[in-house]
This record gives structure tokens, sequence and C-alpha cells, in this order.
């Protein structure tokens, strides 16, 4: 399971085969069963042949890390507030003024049972398989970014899979610079967080 060949053959299943199809109309169970495959796949893989230990790192510059998420956070809040009071006006803030109990159960659904599994599998796993096949770590990156937003083919919108992309640059460089799972699924909750507040959400898939 660590040859080149399997390695690249589990990518190209995981990362591409399975989510492209997930594009495709079928019945979707059939796309809880691949998914869960995929997921405890995953695991076994992290547990078993990468002898992963799950524990929170020594060492974290949470107050670097902090800094460098409120920045960037405040520059996306700026201009998905200024998009979203263009393109539908009534729908900016609409679920946290009109729901907030919806707004604040969705929104640890979402960190608990969304954010962390796509980061376990997009970084964690991604970059503990894959980093030692790539000598140019952008290419790397690069390339993380690209699955992540294949990852959410199945909207059909091309503005999540731009949303995902960039999304996807930022976690894969905050994982490459931290190798803390932690670190980049608050990250992800944060900015996932804040789209769901700003109107967002029904894009990506939120209920309204």
């Amino acid at each position: 399971m660590q040859s080149t060949a399997y390695k690249l053959t589990e990518f190209f299943i995981l990362f591409i085969l399975i989510p492209v199809s997930f594009a495709i109309p079928f019945p979707v169970w059939i796309k809880i069963a691949l998914s869960l495959f995929g997921f405890l796949y995953v695991g076994y893989v992290l547990l078993q042949v990468e002898k992963m230990k799950f524990r929170i790192a020594q060492g974290l510059h949470w107050k670097s890390f902090f800094k460098t998420t409120l920045i960037k956070l405040i520059a996306i809040a700026s201009i998905t507030t200024v998009f979203v009071y263009f393109s539908d006006q009534a729908s900016l803030f609409q679920v946290v003024l009109n729901k907030p109990v919806l707004w604040l159960v969705l929104l640890f659904i979402y960190a608990l049972f969304s954010v962390y599994p796509q980061e376990l599998i997009y970084r964690t796993f991604y970059f503990q398989r894959y980093e030692s096949l790539f000598t140019n770590k952008k290419l790397l990156i690069f390339i993380n970014a690209t699955i992540f937003c294949l990852a959410h083919l199945f909207f059909a919108n091309i503005l999540v899979i731009i949303l995902t992309f960039f999304g996807g640059l930022l976690f894969a460089f905050t994982f490459y610079k931290t190798k803390s799972t932690l670190l980049v699924t608050i990250e992800h909750a944060i900015y996932g967080c804040w789209l769901f507040t700003v109107g967002m959400g029904e894009l990506l898939g939120f209920p309204s």
C-alpha cells in the first residue's frame, strides 16, 4: 500500500473518480455508500498503514494562527458582504436575523460533521500519503485545491467551484505550514460559517 503505483491508483479513485461520479445522476444510497467506504478507507489507512496518532500537536502557534485567520476573514467578509448585497440583498444575514436557533444548530453540525471529515480526508490524508510524490510543493498545494473543488462538482455551480478552489488553496497552505488537522479545521469552519451567516449558505447546501 506504500508503492507509488498503489498510491496513484488510490488517489485517482478517491479524489477524482468518486467525486466526479457524484455529479452524475444515480441512486443517492449508492453515493452515501461510496462516501462511507471512502471515509472508512481513509481512517483505516491513516491508523493502520500510516500509524498516525490523533492528538493535539505541541508547540502550535495559536496567537499567530488566529491573527492570520482574522486578517483573512476580514478580507473574505468584506468581499462576500458586498457580493451578497448586490446579487441577492434579501439573503443578506437573513438566517441569523430570522432563525438564530437554526443558525447556531447548523453551525455546530457543519463544523463537526462536515468540516472535520473534509479536512481529515483532503488535508491530513492527502499530505500524509502524497507529499513525498511531489518535488514541487507549490504543485502539491495546487493539486490539493483542484481536487477539493472537484469534491463540490455535484453542486453544478461555477461560483461554488471558484470558492472551493480558493478555499482549498488557503486550507492546503495552512496545513502545509502547520501540519495540524485541528488548526485547518478551525480555519475551514470559520470561513464556512461566515458564508452561511452572510447569506451564501443555500449556495453551499445549507438549508435556509
